[in-house]
């Protein structure tokens, strides 16, 4: 009983009602139970029960179906709450810092995988994610293949950063973002990961946030429920027959971009890439042949067994009213 009530006072925490975060945590118990016990279904909830689980959730409260479980409402409050407390830690800092509006972030959220005059199929194709092919170590501010509205910084904090002197735009980074360039506000809610965040940025970030939501296992609730559904489970495990058939062992979407992340800062460590030896810039040239190689494996397998399975159950949660 300790375990359970532990675990419902994080789902309380992310804001889901008690009463779902006890379901959740025996939907957990469930699941491991079947497994001990050696049956064979890989999920051991029929659509009965799930639907009885959905029910429950529709008279509680739904997650929002916006980053982090949030609802639009929360996640502009959110946004807001953030960016007024980075532009505070900057200015204690010594830096000036414009707060970015919800409108600005949202662009760069939007940004991820795009480039003018390419689709999202037509980027990953060229770019991969666009995670180690596109990485350069180099200030948000200074990449070239990045814009203010893809980083998610805004104009007037471009200008502010390029109107530094070299030393000045060192410092203001590191004080803005710590270790990490990569790692912007709006970067880090698109992929709903803050574990990369430093500077201003994360002291802001933890503020607003839970502890769970700043961890790189954090999940998004809406998404617990979806991935327990059997046809999305179903949908997975062809997913995962469809990457090891082109030679890739991944068995879930979001795991391919957070692995290429992992390794890509195990090999650069943050720095520059004009600043990388020998070794690290080859071992960066293969991460990146292999990324471009596996986004196109995964977007396939994604687009044809994953993204319609989830949408299908995505629209039954939200549209089906309670029994």
């Amino acid at each position: 009983m300790k375990t359970v009530l532990n675990f419902t006072d994080k789902f309380k925490a992310l804001g889901v009602p008690a009463r779902v975060g006890f379901l959740a945590v025996a939907l957990v118990i469930a699941i491991v139970a079947a497994v001990a016990i050696g049956l064979k279904s890989s999920n051991p909830w029929t659509e009965i029960a799930m639907a009885s689980l959905v029910n429950t959730f529709r008279q509680d409260g739904l997650p929002g179906t916006e980053e982090f479980g949030l609802t639009k409402r929360e996640l502009v409050e959110s946004i807001s709450a953030v960016e007024g407390l980075i532009a505070k830690c900057m200015a204690d800092a010594g830096f000036e810092y414009v707060a970015a509006d919800y409108k600005t972030i949202r662009r760069g959220m939007k940004a991820d995988k795009s480039l003018p005059g390419l689709s999202e199929k037509g980027y990953i194709k060229r770019h991969g994610f666009g995670i180690s092919t596109m990485y350069t170590g180099k200030p948000p501010q200074q990449a070239s293949a990045k814009t203010p509205a893809k980083i998610g910084l805004g104009e007037q904090n471009v200008r502010i950063f390029n109107n530094l002197s070299p030393a000045d735009q060192i410092a203001y980074t590191r004080t803005l973002l710590g270790e990490n360039v990569d790692a912007t506000f709006a970067v880090a809610i698109e992929i709903e990961d803050f574990s990369g965040t430093g500077g201003c940025t994360r002291k802001a970030i933890e503020q607003v946030f839970k502890p769970e939501q700043m961890k790189a296992t954090y999940v998004n609730p809406l998404d617990a429920l979806v991935y327990h559904d059997p046809r999305v489970v179903a949908a997975l495990v062809k997913f995962t027959e469809c990457m090891n058939e082109a030679g890739f062992d991944y068995s879930h979407p979001d795991h391919v971009e957070r692995d290429i992340r992992k390794r890509l800062y195990a090999i650069t460590d943050g720095l520059p890439v004009e600043k990388l030896s020998a070794e690290a810039r080859a071992a960066l040239k293969k991460l990146q042949e292999e990324e471009r190689a596996v986004s196109v494996v995964t977007y396939e397998c994604e687009d044809k067994f994953v993204d319609p399975a989830e949408e299908k159950v995505e629209r039954e949660m939200y549209a089906r009213p309670p029994k």
